[in-house]
């Protein structure tokens, strides 16, 4: 099999598998390494190379024309903010966004929440919240 049609299969199926509701997840760094992992090990696989023939993560993304699985988790998520952003304030999603929960946390370190992440996320493209409101961005 040509592996121009495997990397359209691995674009086309296994990542939106992989990715499916990503844009809810509060997503940490274990679980974006995991899915990293999980890409690396398919597209190794697809191109029947193993860790033994010392081929770089890079390289077999270039040969396939992949970007890191992170970066398109990155890019779900501020799609989906920007998408709630934009929404009228009736709607779950918007309620969600601003909806405070009564109650302390428990002890100890405090859990990601969706919204530090989607924070992080802004700050790692540099851009701004405001721009969400921009579709031609």
């Amino acid at each position: 099999m040509p592996e121009r049609l495997k990397s359209k299969i691995h674009r086309t199926v296994v990542r939106p598998v992989a990715l499916y509701g990503a844009e809810c997840w509060p997503a940490t760094k274990e679980v974006e390494r995991r899915l990293s992992v999980m890409e690396m090990k398919m597209l190794r696989w697809m191109a029947g190379v193993t860790r033994l023939d010392h081929v770089t993560n890079a390289d077999i993304r270039e040969r396939f024309g992949v970007v890191p699985i992170a970066e398109k988790l990155r890019e779900t998520r501020l799609r989906w903010y920007g998408h709630v952003l934009r929404a009228s304030n009736d709607t779950v999603c918007k309620i969600g966004l601003a909806l405070d929960v009564l109650g302390t946390r428990p002890r100890g370190r405090p859990k990601q929440r969706w919204l530090d992440m989607m924070h992080a996320d802004l700050k790692a493209v540099g851009v701004h919240p405001d721009y969400a409101y921009d579709r031609s961005l």
